[in-house]
C-alpha cells in the first residue's frame, strides 16, 4: 500500500484575475523558478505552458482552468490557473470550490477591475484565504498604494503590504524581513538579498506600519509589542500574518512584474508560509441519504469522499477532475455517485493521473488532499460526489449559472448532423454553462452560452476538435417573464383516464394567488392551503404534488414562452374528492390554477441586464457616454484617473451585442469593456 503524502506540505492554490492582469504570465514564472519547466512560455507568443488549447494560443487568453504541480521549499504546490474573461467564470467557480487558497492578480495601473470583483465574491462564497499580487508595476501609471486602496474600497478587503516594488532597481522591499530583494540573472532566477537602507525604509515606513497593524489584529502579544513601539521578531510577524490570512481577516499583498521577472519568489515563499494546507481548512460538511449532516475530516483512512469539479475530453476520452476530501482511491476501485433524488449510481475508476497542463502522468493511488484526474467514469458530472459504495453521502454541489445568449446553429452539411449532436453533447458535459435547446415552433437548435466570446470559442472547438463546421443564425436572447399586479386563479381538474380494467377518475380543485415580487427575488411558493372538506388533510405525497404543480407552471410564460420569475405563488385552498384526488390530480389542478392567474394578470417581459464597465482614454469619454446613452444604458458612475476614464452602467444585453467593435472604432482601438449578468428587468 502506498504511503499517504504529508498534507502539511501540500498547498492547493488557484491563480485568478481579471482578463489581461497577467495571471498566466505569473504562473509561467512560478513553474520556471520552481523547476517544473525549463523555459518561460510567453502568452503573447502563444507559447504559455498553461494555455495549451489552440483557441487559447490564438486569442491570447485562458479559456479553461488548467492544473499543474510545482515544488517550492519542500512543498508540493498544486496550482489551478483560471480564465479571467467573465464568459468563462464557471471555470473559476468550480475551481474555487476545491481550493485551499488563492492568489488574486491585479494590474498595477488599473487595480481592482470588474472580474476581480466577481472572483472576490466567489472567493467569499467558499471562504478561501487569499494573497494579492499587484502586477505590472513596471508600467507607466502603475501605483502600488492606489492598487491597495482599490482592494479596500471596491472589495471591502483588508490589504496588508508585504513586499513593495522598486521597479527601477528590479527589486522589492520586504517589509517583514526589512530587506531588499533584487532579481538578477537572465530571467530573474537569482535573488540578491541585502539590508534595506535607511532612505528606502523611510519611504515605506507607512506601509510597514500597515503590515504590523494588520498582523497584530490576530496576535495579542504582537499587538502589545507594536503598541509599545518595540521591533517585533520577523517570525512572530509571520505567525500572526498566517493566522490573519487563514481566518480571512487580512490579505497579504505583494508587488512586482511577472513579465520582467520581479517579485515572484517572495510570493512563492508566502504561499508556503501563509496559505493553508488541506488539514488547516475547516472540515467539509456532507449530507447523508437520510438528510443528516456528516463532518468530513481530511483523513486518508476514512471512507472515500471526493468531489468531481470538472469534466474534460482528453484525447477523445472522457476524464473527470476530482478533489479528494477523505479516504484514498486506486485504479479499479468502485465508487458510488449519489443523486439528488436519493438514487445511487455505481461506477469503477479505470486510471488515475496527476496533471501538468496538457500532460497527464499515471499514478497508482490518490489520497485525501490531492487533486487528480480520473478515467473510466462515464456518468459523473460537475458537482457530483464520489463516495464509497457502502458509505453514501453528498458534498456541497457546484451550481452552474444560467446562459443568457443563444444562436441558432446547423451543420454546413447534412452528413455532419449526427457528428454535430455527438460533439455538442461532449462539450455540454465539459461546460455546464453551455445549453442546447430546441425551438418548439421552428425546430431550430439554439446553443446558449454566457456571451459572444463563449459561443465563438465553442464554434472554433467544434471545427478544430470535431471537424464540424456550423452555420449560425441571429442571436437569441434569454428572456424571463413576470406579472405587474396580484391576481387570483382557480382551476378544477376532472378527468377519466382509461385503464386496463376500466376508467380511473382524477379530480381536484386548487385556488391560488400570484403576487409580483421585487426584481431578483425569484420564485417563492407558499403552500399551506385550507383543505376541503373541512375534515380532510393532505398526505406528504399530495403536499409535494401541490408544490410541484405550482413550480411546473412557472416554466413557460404566456407572452414569450419564457420562464417566470420574481413572483410569489400562494396556494390558498385545495378541494379533495375522495379517492379521485390522487397526487397527479392535485399537481395538474394547482399548475392550471397558477397558469389561469398568470394569463389574466398584466404581464412583463424581462431582458438580461448587464453590469457593464467601460474603460477608455479620457479624451473619448464624451463620445462613449453619448453612445451608451443612445443604447439606453443607465449610467451609475463615471470617474477619471489621470488619462483614463471608467464608466459603470447597466445596459440590456441585446443593446451591447457586438459593442466591442463600435467601442474600438470610437477610441481608435484603445477602449475595453467587460460585463456580467446583473439580473433581469424590463430594460
Amino acid at each position: 500500500m502506498s504511503r499517504a503524502p504529508d498534507l502539511s506540505h501540500i498547498r492547493n492554490i488557484g491563480i485568478v484575475a481579471h482578463v489581461d492582469a497577467g495571471k498566466t504570465t505569473l504562473t509561467e514564472r512560478v513553474l520556471y523558478y520552481a523547476g517544473a519547466s525549463h523555459k518561460i512560455g510567453e502568452v503573447h507568443d502563444g507559447q504559455a505552458h498553461m494555455d495549451y488549447m489552440d483557441e487559447e494560443k490564438a486569442h491570447g487568453i485562458t479559456i479553461t482552468a488548467a492544473v499543474t504541480q510545482a515544488n517550492w521549499e519542500n512543498h508540493l504546490l498544486q496550482i489551478v490557473d483560471t480564465p479571467g474573461h467573465v464568459d468563462f467564470t464557471i471555470e473559476v467557480e468550480r475551481s474555487m470550490r476545491v481550493l485551499d487558497g488563492c492568489v488574486i492578480v491585479l494590474d498595477g495601473v488599473r487595480g481592482v477591475e470588474p472580474q476581480t470583483e466577481t472572483v472576490w465574491n466567489q472567493r467569499n462564497r467558499f471562504l478561501v484565504p487569499t494573497l494579492f499580487f499587484i502586477n505590472k508595476m513596471d508600467r507607466a501609471g502603475a501605483d502600488f498604494d492606489r492598487a491597495l486602496d482599490t482592494i479596500t474600497h471596491r472589495l471591502a478587503g483588508n490589504p496588508v503590504p508585504v513586499t513593495v516594488p522598486l521597479p527601477d532597481d528590479n527589486a522589492v522591499v520586504h517589509l517583514v524581513e526589512r530587506t531588499i530583494l533584487r532579481f538578477t540573472g537572465e530571467k530573474g532566477e537569482e535573488v540578491e538579498t541585502r539590508p534595506c537602507d535607511e532612505a528606502t525604509w523611510e519611504q515605506v515606513a507607512s506601509l510597514r506600519e500597515n503590515l504590523l497593524l494588520g498582523a497584530a489584529e490576530a496576535d495579542d502579544s504582537l499587538a502589545d509589542q507594536v503598541l509599545a513601539g518595540e521591533e517585533p521578531d520577523p517570525e512572530a510577524v509571520w505567525r500572526a500574518l498566517r493566522t490573519a490570512t487563514q481566518k480571512g481577516h487580512a490579505q497579504p499583498c505583494f508587488g512586482g512584474s511577472a513579465l520582467h521577472n520581479q517579485g515572484v519568489q517572495p510570493l512563492l515563499d508566502a504561499v508556503v508560509r501563509l496559505l493553508p494546507c488541506p488539514t488547516d481548512r475547516p472540515a467539509s460538511v456532507a449530507r447523508r441519504p437520510d438528510g443528516d449532516p456528516e463532518t468530513v475530516a481530511m483523513d486518508a483512512s476514512g471512507p472515500l469522499a471526493a468531489l468531481a469539479f470538472k469534466v474534460q475530453m482528453w484525447d477523445g476520452r472522457r476524464h473527470v477532475f476530482a478533489r479528494l476530501y477523505r479516504g484514498r482511491l486506486k485504479p479499479g476501485d468502485p465508487v458510488a455517485i449519489p443523486g439528488l433524488a436519493g438514487t445511487l449510481q455505481h461506477e469503477r475508476v479505470a486510471r488515475i493521473f496527476d496533471v501538468d497542463a496538457a500532460r497527464k502522468n499515471r499514478i497508482d493511488e490518490a489520497f485525501a488532499g490531492q487533486i487528480v484526474l480520473l478515467a473510466g467514469l462515464r456518468h459523473a458530472t460537475t458537482g457530483d460526489t464520489l463516495c464509497a459504495p457502502d458509505h453514501p453521502l453528498l458534498l456541497e454541489r457546484i451550481e452552474a449559472r444560467e446562459p443568457v445568449l443563444g444562436l441558432a446553429i446547423e451543420p454546413f452539411s447534412n452528413v455532419d448532423e449526427d457528428k454535430l449532436e455527438e460533439a455538442l453533447n461532449k462539450l455540454q458535459e465539459e461546460d455546464p454553462t453551455l445549453r442546447l435547446v430546441e425551438d418548439e415552433e421552428t425546430g431550430q437548435r439554439i446553443l446558449r452560452g454566457m456571451g459572444e466570446l463563449h459561443l465563438q470559442i465553442t464554434f472554433e472547438r467544434l471545427e478544430r476538435e470535431f471537424h464540424v463546421r456550423v452555420r449560425t443564425g441571429k442571436p437569441d436572447i434569454v428572456l424571463r417573464e413576470t406579472i405587474a399586479s396580484a391576481i387570483d386563479g382557480d382551476a378544477l381538474y376532472d378527468r377519466l383516464i382509461p385503464q386496463d380494467h376500466g376508467m380511473l377518475e382524477l379530480k381536484a380543485r386548487a385556488s391560488v394567488t400570484v403576487t409580483p415580487l421585487e426584481r431578483g427575488d425569484g420564485i417563492q411558493i407558499t403552500a399551506a392551503p385550507r383543505v376541503l372538506p373541512e375534515s380532510a388533510t393532505l398526505s406528504d405525497a399530495q403536499q409535494e404534488a401541490v408544490e410541484g404543480g405550482a413550480l411546473d407552471a412557472t416554466f413557460t410564460g404566456p407572452l414569450e414562452g419564457a420562464r417566470l420569475t420574481d413572483i410569489e405563488i400562494r396556494v390558498n385552498e385545495i378541494e379533495l374528492f375522495g379517492a379521485a384526488s390522487l397526487p397527479q390530480a392535485l399537481r395538474v389542478a394547482t399548475g392550471e390554477a397558477v397558469r389561469t392567474a398568470i394569463r389574466k394578470a398584466p404581464g412583463l417581459v424581462l431582458r438580461p441586464i448587464m453590469d457593464t464597465e467601460v474603460v477608455v482614454p479620457a479624451e473619448h469619454l464624451g463620445s462613449v457616454l453619448g453612445d451608451l446613452q443612445a443604447r439606453h444604458a443607465l449610467i451609475r458612475d463615471t470617474r477619471t484617473e489621470e488619462d483614463t476614464a471608467t464608466i459603470k452602467c447597466d445596459c440590456a444585453l441585446d443593446r451591447v451585442l457586438g459593442y466591442i467593435t463600435d467601442l474600438r472604432s470610437m477610441t481608435h482601438g484603445r477602449g475595453q469593456f467587460s460585463m456580467k449578468l446583473a439580473g433581469f428587468d424590463v430594460g
